[in-house]
């Protein structure tokens, strides 16, 4: 139902009079002009004039994490400053450039004023809030300490995304590199490597093996380059939908990364760096260290991690200690086990696991720089020899000639 809301609203302009005669104006997001004037009715103002809003290139946008963030931030910064939730939500999705992200929190808004609670509201959109998410804030209902909760979610929320996005810059800069070099041999092979096979021809003289190579992988590209480009699309395609639909095909994926030289590394630790600011999230507010795993384990953002982290959970209901529980995964190193002994012996864990996911997290941001500088001369050394490679392939036979002469 609340998706509905979300999706039927559209912006309105209106104009109409308060309590004490003064003209005021402004926009508002609602279903229809029937509802815009029924809330300004509420509100103590008498509408004069109501018109839908116009916008003529308007994006429709998408919700992202980054959004989830920011919204996490704003309304936290606004129930601490003591107002109202519902205001809060409506000076939060007013000022929101994002028109997906605005007809999303006014569908919350709609929830909570219809006299829902505000975890079941978000829990309506499993889509943009997650169950960490949800259980936070029911947790922080539950307690009266909602603005306390939702600070603590920002938080949470912007740590996990600046790792994301370190991860991603230091992956974009090569993956661009390597998308050109591709598309630099590409246009090579098609269109200048023909113009010197035409001039070697005159030569009346057998090619060298490097060069005849390149000449054949010129006229296989020209005559069969369609075919080539249907298989890569097809194979691409074929294994996102596998991996979208099949949850062992991506634990064989991530599986397999994580092992992976140079990234392997550096999603270890990220992971683990999430299970510890997830965990100790949770445990802050209180939520119960089962219930907790449950979402640590959606959180760590990858199947093999969160498979440990449901064996975890099993373990502990049964009455094991969850240092022992994080031995039987091996998925932990020692230091991250025997903080997390600590943590349980002292009753602080909670602390211990923020310490856990603070030194991981530099410990990620460190191993990005590092891979940066690394990768950098590799892939710059594969495309002087992809590009390089095919330009010595055709001034060898010009080279040899010379030697001849």
């Amino acid at each position: 139902m609340a998706e509905s809301i979300a999706l039927d609203q559209k912006p309105f302009t209106w104009e109409g009079t308060d309590s004490r005669g003064k003209r005021v104006k402004g926009k508002t997001i609602a279903a229809s002009e029937a509802a815009v004037r029924a809330e300004l009715r509420r509100q103590g103002v008498v509408p004069v004039r109501v018109r839908k809003q116009t916008v003529l290139f308007q994006k429709r946008g998408k919700v992202l994490p980054a959004d989830i963030a920011i919204f996490s931030r704003q309304l936290a910064t606004m129930l601490g400053a003591g107002i109202p939730l519902v205001q809060a939500f409506d000076i939060v999705g007013k000022g929101h450039e994002n028109p997906a992200m605005q007809k999303l929190i006014f569908a919350v808004k709609a929830d909570v004023e219809g006299g829902n609670a505000l975890a079941e509201a978000l829990a309506k959109h499993p889509l943009y809030f997650d169950d960490l998410f949800v259980n936070l804030v029911e947790a922080g209902e539950q307690a009266g300490a909602l603005e306390t909760l939702l600070d603590k979610i920002a938080t949470y929320k912007e740590k996990t995304e600046a790792i994301k996005k370190k991860i991603k810059k230091a992956l974009t800069y090569p993956a661009a590199v390597l998308v050109v070099a591709l598309i630099v041999t590409t246009i090579l092979l098609i269109f200048v490597i023909p113009e010197f096979e035409a001039l070697f021809q005159g030569f009346g003289a057998d090619l060298p093996a490097f060069t005849r190579m390149v000449v054949n992988l010129s006229e296989f590209v020209r005559d069969r380059g369609w075919l080539l480009l249907i298989i890569i699309v097809g194979s691409i395609s074929g294994y996102l939908y596998a991996l979208k639909r099949s949850r062992k095909m991506r634990e064989i994926q991530d599986r397999i990364l994580l092992k992976a030289p140079v990234v392997g590394p550096i999603l270890v630790k990220a992971s683990i760096a999430r299970f510890a600011r997830t965990l100790s999230t949770m445990f802050a507010a209180g939520v119960p260290l089962v219930e907790a795993l449950q979402s640590v384990a959606g959180a760590t953002g990858n199947v093999v991690y969160e498979n440990g982290c449901l064996a975890i959970r099993d373990e502990v209901a049964t009455g094991q200690r969850l240092q022992r529980a994080m031995e039987n995964t091996d998925l932990f190193p020692n230091m991250v086990i025997q903080m997390i002994a600590v943590g349980e012996e002292s009753g602080s864990l909670d602390e211990m696991s923020s310490k856990v996911a603070d030194f991981f997290e530099e410990d990620v941001d460190n191993a990005v720089d590092n891979m940066s500088a690394l990768l950098e001369p590799i892939i710059m050394a594969i495309l002087g020899v992809l590009v390089g490679g095919l330009v010595i392939a055709m001034y060898l036979p010009i080279f040899k000639m010379g030697a001849v002469v």
